[in-house]
């Protein structure tokens, strides 16, 4: 069973999926009228660091990877978009070209809205406009937080707060109460903390030594949340 951690995980969390929920049914029916479903394989791109939007993507079904490639070709992972995420539309907004790209994490089902619509949509909705400055603050301090966390912990601390944020992305809606399992390469994690693959494996070791984790192949059962939280230091 599942356990509650006692934190804010939403902290940590972009909150978008709820903007095209909450939109009056007038709006909803447009959104619907012009998205266009794609569907991405794992390891597929849907956007580059550097191009130029042409439209905004709504996570429907699987997870993205957004990160950034370094000077010496090095991968950081900045975030996990889960099911219900908008992604796309700040470069879209800001008539700049993407500061990130993102790539499927699995097989995923994408909602292309075309830039043109987009933008129609929220020339004539307050509600939209009032909810994407909200989500845009909101986004800063998760990424305020996420630097923070880079700065001031210790890649056993970033490990443990890494784990909790993961455990809540990768939880089955529908099976609330299931221990969940985490799937994702040791590469991707440890370029999500900004660590080698050694010394994430190290501390994975140690966790799975207490009890806190299991580990099959790549994939991560958290057994003791409340522990990451102390080791996490929140």
């Amino acid at each position: 069973m599942s356990e509650s951690i006692g934190f804010p995980i939403d902290d940590y969390h972009f909150k978008s999926h709820s903007i095209f929920e909450e939109l009056p049914k007038e709006d909803q029916d447009f959104v619907k009228t012009v998205m266009l479903l794609k569907k991405y394989r794992k390891g597929e791109m849907i956007f580059i660091e550097g191009s130029y939007p042409s439209g905004i993507f709504y996570l429907i079904e699987g997870k993205i990877k957004k990160y950034k490639v370094d000077k010496d070709g090095r991968e950081h992972i900045i975030y996990i978009c889960n099911q219900g995420e908008l992604l796309g539309y700040p470069a879209l907004l800001s008539e700049e070209t993407f500061s990130d790209s993102a790539m499927a994490l699995e097989n995923i089902t994408v909602g292309f809205i075309p830039g043109k619509k987009f933008l129609e949509l929220l020339e004539k909705s307050t509600v939209l406009s009032s909810k994407l400055l909200k989500n845009l603050s909101h986004e800063f301090a998760v990424l305020e937080n996420n630097i923070l966390s880079i700065a001031h912990k210790t890649v056993r601390e970033r490990l443990a707060l890494t784990l909790l944020i993961l455990r809540d992305k990768f939880k089955a809606g529908d099976k609330p109460n299931e221990i969940v399992e985490i799937t994702l390469t040791r590469e991707d994690l440890a370029n999500i903390l900004g660590t080698a693959v050694e010394t994430l494996v190290r501390f994975l070791r140690e966790f799975k030594d207490d009890d806190i984790i299991e580990t099959k192949g790549r994939t991560i059962r958290i057994l003791k949340a409340h522990k990451l939280v102390e080791i996490a230091n929140l």
